[in-house]
């Protein structure tokens, strides 16, 4: 895509005070689409994202303990197209400076936990005293106020509250984690689709809001488009493992090389897959030959085809179900075969990172998977340093003359 494309949001300001990973891919995902988004860290060290392993310095990339001049790699995944500033807001001075980039922003995105954008006075209360036009977007685990108070939003815990663990997994197994961080990746899209819409209808009326997504809310909505409930209530059991009987065949088999996903729940499909297998006899079998009744014999269903898909290759069963039959059917691809896939790169969905300490050693990264025909909305510039947009910030948009900024940064403020 042309770099001289606009990006579609151009002029919005946002004040990043997030840390972790919900909020700093929210405010990613902002900063790929062109909002000017400033990371606002602290002087003594900034997002504790930035110490976590692996390190990129002078030794290339390593997973010992962080030295000066490293990097975390993480830093060079979730910061990227944005600017650093450093700013002390527990301190009067860092206090006041915050609330003149208040007056100048469009949006302002905080994942802090329960109860601590109120102490450093930052809350939307106090902001929207500043600027009545501002976007407060928050990302709470558990809401505010919460119903939990003193328990912290990690990832897993919000996962085991949500009951996506306990349909995650094979029948009667053990709760499984979901092997992402699903509700830190999740939340980010919900908030950066109200902090979009809030723009939008301040567009229209002037009038800023606040926009708070709960982690836990976000998972549990998802968790209620299955009806669970119902499920169970018809003697279904909540984990469904590889398999999803309502819509057998619908599952993962083994083949002799690895495995296949297969779907075959449409009439058509079935007819072919069954073909396939030489078990057109199912079709005049009324425990097989529609989907309601199947639903119900789905185990002995599955049998049947893995018994058949165990004596292929998945190149051979990709070749007879999906190239000559129309059957949806895909070989189950390894994590590291994705993030080398060249239509993926290309489209930019995954990217590599490039950074001196690395030299040929790219590493993958997220990339915006969302593609406009009209504008760029790619990652295309490098994390920056800690505090490396102070001077531009305090100095270009703030007005600060170079010895204010000596005074700020000799006092711990900046």
């Amino acid at each position: 895509m042309s770099s001289s494309l606009s990006r579609p949001l151009e002029g919005v300001r946002v004040l990043d005070l997030t840390v972790a990973l919900s909020g700093p891919y929210g405010s990613l995902l902002l900063a790929g689409l062109g909002a000017e988004v400033i990371r606002v860290e602290s002087p003594d060290g900034g997002d504790i994202a930035r110490t976590n392993p692996p390190f990129v310095g002078d030794e290339g990339m390593h997973f010992g303990a962080m030295k000066p001049g490293d990097v975390s790699l993480t830093t060079l995944n979730r910061a990227r197209n944005k600017k650093s500033v450093t700013l002390d807001l527990k301190s009067k001075k860092g206090h006041e400076l915050f609330m003149r980039l208040v007056k100048e922003a469009d949006v302002v995105f905080e994942n802090f936990s329960e109860g601590t954008a109120a102490k450093l006075k930052v809350d939307y209360a106090r902001v929207r005293e500043a600027n009545p036009k501002i976007i407060y977007a928050s990302i709470k685990a558990f809401g505010e106020p919460s119903d939990r108070p003193q328990l912290k939003g990690m990832d897993i815990i919000v996962q085991a509250l949500s009951g996506i663990m306990e349909v995650t997994g094979e029948p009667g197994g053990a709760p499984t984690r979901w092997g992402l961080p699903i509700a830190d990746m999740v939340s980010p899209l919900f908030v950066v689709n109200g902090i979009l819409a809030a723009l939008i209808q301040r567009g229209r009326t002037g009038e800023g809001q606040a926009v708070t997504v709960s982690m836990l809310d976000c998972l549990a909505s998802m968790v209620a488009g299955e009806n669970f409930d119902v499920m169970t209530q018809a003697g279904y059991p909540l984990k469904s493992g590889n398999f999803q009987d309502r819509l057998c065949p619908f599952g993962v088999y083994a083949a002799k090389d690895g495995a296949v996903a297969i779907v075959a729940f449409s009439p058509e499909w079935f007819r072919s897959l069954v073909g396939w297998i030489g078990r057109t006899d199912l079709l005049e079998d009324a425990r097989y030959a529609t989907r309601g009744p199947r639903m119900k014999h789905a185990k002995e269903v599955n049998a049947l085809i893995e018994a058949w898909t165990r004596e292929h290759t998945t190149e051979e069963i990709v070749r007879e179900l999906l190239d000559k039959r129309g059957v949806p059917c895909a070989r189950v691809r390894s994590p590291l075969e994705v993030l080398d896939d060249p239509v993926l790169h290309e489209r930019g969905a995954v990217m590599r990172i490039a950074h001196p300490g690395l030299g040929d050693a790219r590493p993958t990264a997220m990339g915006n998977p969302i593609r406009m025909s009209n504008a760029n909305v790619q990652f295309d510039r490098p994390a920056p340093n800690l505090g490396e947009s102070n001077e531009q910030i305090y100095g270009g948009l703030l007005k600060l003359s170079a010895e204010e900024l000596r005074q700020l940064k000799s006092e711990g403020v900046i």
